[in-house]
């Protein structure tokens, strides 16, 4: 019989990385992890911000980042700025920065779920992908009768709609926490 344990799991993993991403969007209110895709150049090399500095939630609306060295606070100031898809203005006063997340307005609560959605379809390419590196497996077994072959692409094609409805399920969550005001 077909295994597809190894495929389920690999679906899996897309969706986690899938929901790494959607920590990442922006929904109006503040949380760490919105500056987790931020790189700052820092001792002559590109690193993600959170290695750079202690990145915490003050309130709702002020992201607070405290760096390790004082004397990379201007480069990690510029890297925030420079990330136009966050569109943040963020000030320090020489030992933090303090990083205001303003109130989104609806054209830009959409604009923010358009581009979330990208990443619905990138997360659903991976899972098919997945799903027809499968499907081959199964057309390459030679061990394998007709019939068990029809039921394991059945099978597989089940699994798939069911890691694609994860991600359905995981993006509308979200679009509906960005929406709401």
């Amino acid at each position: 019989m077909f295994d597809i344990k190894e495929d389920r799991k690999k679906m899996d993993e897309a969706v986690e990385r899938f929901k790494t991403e959607m920590k990442k969007v922006r929904t109006g209110r503040a949380h760490p992890d919105m500056l987790a895709g931020v790189k700052v150049e820092v001792y002559g090399q590109f690193m993600p911000l959170n290695q750079a500095a202690n990145i915490a939630a003050a309130d709702a609306t002020l992201l607070v980042v405290t760096p390790f060295d004082p004397g990379n606070i201007a480069a990690i100031e510029s890297a925030i700025r420079a990330d136009q898809a966050l569109g943040l203005n963020p000030a320090d006063d020489g030992r933090v920065i303090r990083v205001p997340i303003p109130p989104l307005t609806e054209e830009r609560r959409k604009e923010i779920v358009k581009n979330a959605s990208e990443k619905v379809e990138n997360a659903k390419i991976a899972i098919r992908n997945i799903r027809e590196d499968a499907r081959k497996a199964v057309k390459i077994a030679s061990e394998m009768s007709e019939d068990v072959k029809k039921r394991a692409e059945k099978e597989i094609d089940e699994i798939t709609k069911e890691f694609s409805d994860k991600v359905d399920a995981e993006f509308k969550a979200k679009s509906d926490e960005i929406m709401k005001i």
